[in-house]
């Protein structure tokens, strides 16, 4: 008995460390490394770095690489080499503000595997390209007015298998810019009756379903997290893979140079929206409301606060749909990259772009704004992120993870949900 209980045991160990055995890492990393540690140099400054292939943390010698390297997005040819001892030395530097990249690919064993730095040269003098239109203001202003004449008609669902101790948490929908067109999201509200601060979380791009917030501030803030496509946000997957890859493929560059027909304009219409259905709930304390997203959802927290007076603050992550003009003059601008490298320029499409950047939001911004991005993205480049930065009115904080691409770090992470506890005053 005693034997076939330890057997039994065994095997349950044997189970939870197969279980538990993930695959974490390579054992092979390329390493460029800058010889500032801030990845900031000045114009006319050079920058030098230092790449390593590396192979269980050691040099590997006879290494053979692929590398480019020149302005970000806009290196010249690619070159290649063998690393006799596993390291190389390079020097790059830039005669105006902007982003250098080296990017170095190493193929070994049928594998491929990169590594790139990205460095800023005098960033805080970037820019941004984009023009504004004379009647900016007033086609936004039309296009608000008209939608506020339709009645929300709000919907709500509690979803209970969501809920916590802390929140209550719905599935809700409001009217957006006509009858019949609404917008779907998932509010958490505090169990314990009262008057809270309230955040709005604006997507990224893509169409998914979503969970609902109840992890930034539980029980101490309502929290409404929206999607942008119509369509109700509980879905099954599959659903949202179909659309991905059918109706809603490439959404994004929808009717570019109509600005009364472009896809963002009943999105950007949907979260200004959806700042008026959390105005109508009484558990707001009608003194605090904040906007925050990533990406496509850094766009969206620029161009709501532009365009409504209650929002108070601003978290803005690696903002895409920026600086879209930069790329007409070889600069990298933002997702989604209209301009890049186009030997002839459709006059109208840049028109119509300017409604829908967001350097001409952010310009219209002077709410307390967190911003934060990586230099090694290449979806949503330095250039056009750290010129929106650097023409901010408004108060403004900057975090930069320079070795971030279209991602955070936890730490980045960490820090973005604790500036947000911060001014929604629930961090105590």
């Amino acid at each position: 008995m005693r034997t076939s209980r330890i057997a039994s045991l065994l095997l349950c160990v044997f189970a939870m460390m197969t279980i538990n055995a993930q695959i974490q890492g390579k054992n092979i990393n390329i390493l460029v490394q800058p010889d500032h540690a801030d990845w900031t140099y000045r114009v006319g400054e050079t920058a030098n770095f230092k790449v390593s292939v590396l192979q269980s943390g050691v040099p590997l010698k006879n290494a053979m690489v692929q590398y480019e390297s020149g302005p970000v997005l806009y290196t010249g040819q690619k070159k290649h080499t063998t690393l006799k001892k596993g390291t190389m030395q390079w020097k790059g530097k830039m005669d105006k503000p902007g982003f250098y990249t080296l990017k170095v690919t190493a193929h070994i064993n049928g594998h491929d595997y990169e590594g790139k730095s990205t460095v800023g040269f005098s960033p805080e003098k970037i820019v941004p390209a984009t023009q504004c239109p004379d009647d900016f203001d007033d086609f936004w202003k039309h296009t608000l007015e008209a939608a506020k004449q339709h009645c929300l008609q709000p919907t709500m669902q509690l979803l209970p298998e969501r809920c916590t101790n802390e929140a209550n948490v719905y599935e809700i929908s409001f009217v957006n810019d006509r009858p019949g067109s609404r917008i779907y999201g998932i509010l958490s509200m505090p169990v314990k009756a009262g008057q809270y601060p309230a955040l709005l979380r604006v997507p990224g791009a893509g169409v998914r379903p979503y969970g609902g917030d109840t992890y930034t501030t539980p029980g101490k803030a309502v929290v409404l997290e929206i999607g942008i496509h119509g369509i109700p946000v509980t879905m099954s997957q599959h659903v949202y893979d179909d659309l991905q890859h059918g109706a809603l493929d490439g959404y994004w560059d929808c009717n570019l140079e109509n600005r009364e027909r472009n896809y963002y304009k009943r999105v950007v219409t949907g979260a200004v929206r959806a700042i008026d259905y959390l105005a109508t709930l009484p558990q707001w304390d009608h003194h605090t409301l904040g906007v925050t997203g990533s990406s496509q959802g850094g766009f969206l927290s620029l161009a709501t606060a532009a365009l409504d007076n209650r929002v108070t603050f601003i978290g803005v992550v690696h903002d895409a749909m920026c600086d879209y003009e930069s790329e007409m003059k070889g600069v990298a601008g933002g997702w989604p990259h209209y301009f890049y490298k186009q030997d002839k320029i459709n006059v109208a499409r840049v028109t119509g772009a300017r409604y829908y950047d967001g350097v001409n939001f952010a310009r219209r911004c002077n709410v307390p704004a967190w911003f934060s991005f990586g230099f090694n993205d290449e979806v949503v480049p330095p250039t056009s992120s750290y010129g929106v930065y650097n023409i901010y009115p408004g108060t403004k904080t900057l975090s930069v993870y320079p070795m971030t691409g279209h991602f955070w770090f936890q730490e980045q992470w960490d820090e973005w949900q604790s500036w947000i506890r911060h001014q929604l005053g629930v961090d105590k």
